[in-house]
């Protein structure tokens, strides 16, 4: 039934407490591939606000700056996929990882989309209240935005109630 999962993690040990589901997902519906996503929010330096200690940064300093924050968090997500990928027992599916740069609700959506997913098992934080509106939630905005079906995994430790 599902050929093709689409696994977003953020680099937290909650957001793994998918594994086990995708895992029985995986060999119990004959998944063909499993994708594990890591979206990176690009790093926002102001620019005229930085110092060296000596002065001002220049644009083309937090350009640079900027630059190569986002390749090392780049290098760091593809190591957290490439770990988390290894513990994973597929059966015959075969594992790949994607990073992405961007805002991960609006990126995750266009890539289920374009990545011809069939379905998406995400982790849901459980965060409520304040904490949901100041922080947002991924699973939720990606759950409205998603066209295949999303399994949304509430992860340990939550509480009952909405």
């Amino acid at each position: 039934m599902y050929k093709k999962v689409i696994v977003p993690l953020d680099g937290s040990e909650l957001a793994e407490c998918v594994v086990p589901h995708v895992e029985a997902i995986a060999g119990g519906c004959g998944v063909a591939e499993v994708v594990l996503v890591r979206v990176i929010e690009p790093v926002r330096l102001p620019v005229g606000t930085l110092t060296d200690g000596a002065g001002v940064f220049s644009e083309a300093d937090a350009v640079s700056a900027r630059q190569r924050q986002d390749a090392n968090e780049k290098a760091e997500a593809k190591d957290y996929l490439s770990n988390v990928a290894k513990r994973l027992e597929l059966g015959r599916a075969k594992k790949q990882t994607k990073v992405i740069m961007g805002h991960a609700a609006d990126r995750l959506v266009d890539y289920v989309k374009d990545s011809g997913a069939d379905l998406v098992v995400i982790a849901s934080h459980g965060r409520s209240g304040i904490s949901r509106w100041v922080f947002g939630s991924v699973a939720e905005r990606l759950l409205r935005g998603a066209c295949v079906p999303v399994l949304m995994v509430r992860a340990p430790g939550c509480e009952i109630g909405i």
